[in-house]
């Protein structure tokens, strides 16, 4: 898509460009072009230097508000009375062509856009870009790491895992939409004694016919059973009732049987390279992954990279546990050695890196990877999508990296998030992710099976259940700022009523069905006269519409999909309301192709909005 197309349609217009601060994207988001007219006049009437109101310019929450709303106390001049010059700088502001109205409120003053203008701009430029409406090319030229997902494997992909598995699909979609070069790796957790106990474990209580059909399944039941051997064996020693305990994380001190001592014993085998012990750990590892992959296609996510513990080579972390040494990190106590970050910062404290038996840890196995990485991608940034219990961890961890003398270490970022409470089966037990999907599927599939000729038009009703029941379960998530914690709630998430994800595909197929029944041509559209929308919800939509590229601008600086989520359902009301009155069948020609390719530009935003977000938006539903 040309750069030049938005001042194509200016040029139709009668309109060229207004000079562009440096900071703004005119040639990509419309918003900037109206913005920089209003800085222009603005500074011309104030004094104040253009970029400084560029940057003062805000949108407001509601439309009534108007486009854009600048706060005067931000623009920082001394000496007036803000109400007084909100409304002498009102009257003294040259509206030209850009500009419809100029109202004070209060220190404010609102900015209303020119509507005839800005529906020409509008629904051409996102009828002519398409899926590349809201692009900003600010990261052109930059790499940025994405490790998310993360879980550990030979384990079934429990529903806690998705959290970071959607916020961290969503980070990398939202970087590249922003133009960085994105790389998605997956550190799985696939190293340690738990792999010994699953050797022990299989040897004792694994079929070969169980492990191909479902591995992960068959793997997580032997993965239990001797869990209990091991709880079982402790008990009896110590006489102490440890119910409920994971008996592989438990004090090592603590656990004297023979099924734990035979899994240390494996592993120790695993960590000085055995053949036959590394051929049975990489099987689990390789058929965990084949099930993994077949799960994140579901959710539309994908990789470019499945890393994991087990691939930091013990000669990375060997090397630095020497760094910290070298730099005066280290300090040894009993026998383990330790960083005292507390001179650097007292909320950090006192972290272990190596223990008395010289095994290493978590963190310096992170420390290993993360230079491994940097020396591989040479990287601008990289993003760990874990849950905010690790905030110490990764606070630790990255510390520790600019202690080391990294320069890098200033561009990693920890993108937390809260937890899911009360995530279970309707049946009440708690579950996988798998179960919780074809659960929600099924519930798609009754609703969707009430309108009997809605169905029987449906080409493959078993995929769209399941693409509906996908949504519900991710816009649930995604609706609340990330750091919070939601309670998982069946009824709320499966509902087509209120703002849930079957109503967000609801929307987004209703229009396609606008669409199919019309016959009007792309060009019809294409050169509609939108002068003739006059209706006050038209103006509401094409002035939501023009906001897309500034709420993916806004999403990226905190790392927040809930806001994709609001502005996308913000869209779907309003587009809700104009059905009553902007008809599009049985209208004059000129005034139905004006209509229908508002509607098509607003199918098209909420379809970019909805696989930002990785979902599949359905045509029929």
């Amino acid at each position: 898509m040309s750069v030049s197309a938005i001042t194509g349609e200016l040029s139709k217009l009668g309109l060229t460009q207004p000079e562009a601060v440096k900071q703004s994207l005119p040639d990509y988001n419309i918003v900037d072009v109206f913005k920089n007219f209003i800085a222009d006049e603005f500074s011309r009437i104030t004094k104040v230097d253009k970029s400084v109101v560029f940057d003062a310019l805000d949108t407001p929450k509601v439309l009534d508000q108007g486009d854009l709303i600048v706060a005067l106390p931000r623009l920082r001049l001394k000496g007036i009375n803000p109400n007084d010059k909100a409304k002498e700088w009102s009257e003294q502001f040259q509206k030209g062509k850009f500009v419809s109205e100029v109202k004070p409120q209060g220190v404010f003053i609102q900015f209303f856009f020119n509507k005839s203008v800005l529906f020409d701009l509008v629904v051409n430029d996102v009828l002519k870009r398409k899926t590349e409406y809201g692009y900003l090319p600010l990261g052109v030229g930059k790499k940025v790491i994405v490790e998310f997902s993360s879980p550990n494997i030979a384990k079934p992909f429990h529903a806690g895992h998705l959290r970071s598995t959607i916020i961290g699909g969503f980070i990398s979609n939202l970087y590249e939409k922003l133009g960085w070069d994105v790389i998605r790796i997956n550190y799985l957790g696939d190293w340690g004694k738990q792999f010994g106990l699953l050797a022990v474990g299989f040897e004792k209580y694994g079929s070969e016919e169980k492990l191909a059909q479902d591995p992960i399944n068959h793997l997580f039941e032997v993965y239990v059973k001797v869990n209990n051997d091991v709880r079982n064996e402790t008990n009896e020693a110590t006489g102490e009732s440890q119910e409920g305990v994971d008996a592989s994380e438990q004090d090592e001190k603590k656990i004297q049987s023979s099924t734990n001592e035979q899994a240390k014993q494996f592993f120790r085998r695993m960590e000085d390279g055995d053949e036959a012990a590394l051929k049975i750990w990489s099987r689990f590892r390789d058929l965990s992954i084949e099930k993994y992959i077949d799960t994140y296609a579901r959710l539309n996510i994908r990789y470019d990279n499945y890393s994991g513990e087990s691939q930091v080579p013990q000669e990375l972390m060997k090397n630095a546990t020497k760094q910290f040494e070298e730099k005066g990190l280290v300090h040894i106590d009993r026998g383990a050695k330790l960083i005292d970050l507390t001179k650097f910062n007292k909320k950090l404290g006192k972290t272990l890196v190596e223990k008395s038996d010289g095994t290493s840890l978590y963190l310096t196995r992170d420390v290993g990877e993360a230079v491994r990485r940097y020396e591989t991608y040479k990287f601008d940034k990289m993003i760990y999508v874990v849950a905010s219990q690790q905030d110490l961890h990764c606070a630790q961890f990255f510390e520790i990296l600019k202690q080391m003398g990294f320069d890098w270490a200033k561009n990693l970022e920890h993108v937390n998030f809260g937890m899911v409470q009360g995530m279970s089966t309707r049946k009440g037990n708690v579950v996988f992710l798998d179960n919780i999907l074809q659960e929600t599927k099924e519930k798609m599939h009754e609703v969707m099976k009430k309108n009997s000729e809605k169905y029987a038009q449906i080409e493959d009703p078993d995929k769209i259940a399941d693409l509906v029941g996908i949504s519900a379960v991710m816009i649930q998530d995604f609706q609340s700022k990330r750091i919070l914690n939601y309670e998982f709630k069946w009824d709320r998430m499966t509902s087509f009523e209120g703002d849930t994800g079957p109503y967000l595909q609801y929307a987004h197929s209703r229009l396609c069905s606008v669409q199919r029944k019309s016959d009007i041509s792309d060009e019809e559209m294409e050169n509609a006269n939108f002068d003739l929308l006059t209706e006050p919800c038209a103006a509401s939509l094409v002035r939501t519409l023009v906001q897309y590229p500034d709420v993916i601008k806004r999403a990226s600086n905190n790392n927040e999909p809930s806001t994709v989520v609001t502005y996308l359902f913000s869209l779907c009301h309003i587009v809700s309301q104009c059905y009553d009155i902007l008809w599009v069948a049985g209208q004059e020609r000129d005034v139905a192709a004006a209509r229908l390719a508002l509607y098509r530009a607003t199918r098209q935003v909420i379809y970019n909005g909805m696989t930002l977000l990785n979902l599949t938006p359905v045509e029929r539903m």
